[in-house]
């Protein structure tokens, strides 16, 4: 008996790991496949499925989301194909398969916006989707049948949702550089009644982020503890040698006080806005307007908080001459929070609690979205 609850055992588990293989490494469908059903909500809180699109000639469905870099950089493309084919019977749907709990803070370098739901409401809005987007990220089983390799992964069904092209969009991710455009090359060989001739291309892009990689966000924090945190007193000089800004970089600089309310409920948002652009070019500053008796304390804070940017402490020097030098529009309250250009400009202020996807917008627009 003993040894037939162990063999059972050892089959369980067996299957949950070809599960969990499966699920993260799923193979695209085969040419000739029919398409898997499914019950998806869109960002306009309707549920879709594959009946929801029955009158359309040709399906294309693209597999995509807001955060990778390549996806984004496709967005105005998909938008443009959309438009010109509508007419002609082609239905496009765009499907996000990732999970925003497996995705970690170094990997929104190239975004405001995560990939949970509402977020992805969000980007449909801003950008004007003439598409459904539908959400998979909760279950992610639509996406382990029909198997996308990145995003974007378009997969194109005829009209019988027979699959008869799956792969890239075109053949070069930066914008106006495609030479050869392969989704519109197989619906015009479609629409045209003809077979198409490239039928499958390889994709390039963000791979699918698996709910099964959770436990990455985990190791994220853990390293985050190991990275120093230090604190420097800084003079008015060094202040405006900060200011200036000959680094290179975008330079985001948060005037705080461990005794103000607003400035250690922001905090964490802000240092969260750092690990996503740090290894961009950009790089994050906080100056503390703590007493300089209160410098155990304000490190200890820091600690906390895993702040392994650069910290200053500008502590009992004289705060109206700092005013004065770090910007004529700031009244003075705290927080205060600057996002300054290479050339020393600012290009971004909040006095008061910062709104955390402005400031990412902000941010992202200036150092870009897509590789370059």
């Amino acid at each position: 008996m003993k040894l037939l609850q162990k063999t059972i055992l050892l089959l369980v588990l067996l299957s949950m790991l070809i599960v969990q293989v499966r699920a993260e490494d799923p193979k695209p469908l085969p040419i000739g496949a029919k398409a898997p059903d499914f019950s998806l909500k869109g960002v306009d809180d309707k549920t879709y499925t594959l009946a929801s699109f029955k009158d359309a000639k040709l399906l294309v469905i693209i597999f995509t989301c807001n955060h990778c870099p390549t996806a984004q950089a496709y967005e105005d493309r998909i938008i443009e194909f959309t438009a010109a084919y509508k007419s002609k019977g082609v239905q496009v749907v765009a499907i996000s398969p990732n999970s925003d709990a497996a995705i970690r803070l170094d990997e929104l370098g190239y975004t405001d916006l995560s990939d949970s739901f509402d977020e992805m409401k969000m980007r449909h809005q801003e950008k004007g989707y003439n598409f459904p987007y539908l959400y998979d990220g909760e279950t992610q089983q639509v996406s382990t049948q029909y198997g996308p390799a990145t995003t974007p992964h378009a997969f194109v069904f005829d009209q019988e949702r027979t699959l008869r092209y799956v792969g890239r969009i075109d053949d070069d991710e930066h914008i106006g550089r495609a030479k050869t455009f392969d989704l519109k090359n197989a619906v015009d060989e479609l629409l045209a009644e003809k077979p198409v001739t490239t039928a499958t291309t390889r994709t390039f892009g963000c791979s699918v982020k698996w709910k099964s990689k959770t436990d990455w966000k985990t190791r994220e924090v853990a390293d985050w503890k190991k990275e120093p945190v230090t604190l420097e007193t800084a003079t008015l000089d060094t202040l405006k040698a900060v200011l200036s800004n000959n680094s290179g970089k975008y330079r985001l600089i948060n005037f705080w006080a461990t005794w103000c309310g607003p400035c250690v409920a922001e905090f964490s948002a802000l240092v969260e806005t750092d690990k996503m652009y740090r290894q961009r070019d950009f790089d994050f500053i906080t100056v503390s307007l703590d007493a300089k008796q209160s410098t155990d304390k304000v490190r200890a804070f820091l600690q906390q908080k895993y702040a392994s940017n650069r910290n200053l402490l500008f502590g009992d020097e004289n705060k109206y001459d700092l005013i004065e030098a770090v910007d004529a529009e700031w009244q003075g309250a705290l927080p205060y929070t600057i996002l300054v250009s290479p050339a020393g400009e600012i290009v971004y202020r909040q006095m008061g609690i910062i709104e955390p996807l402005a400031l990412r917008k902000a941010i992202v627009e200036r150092i870009g979205r897509y590789y370059p």
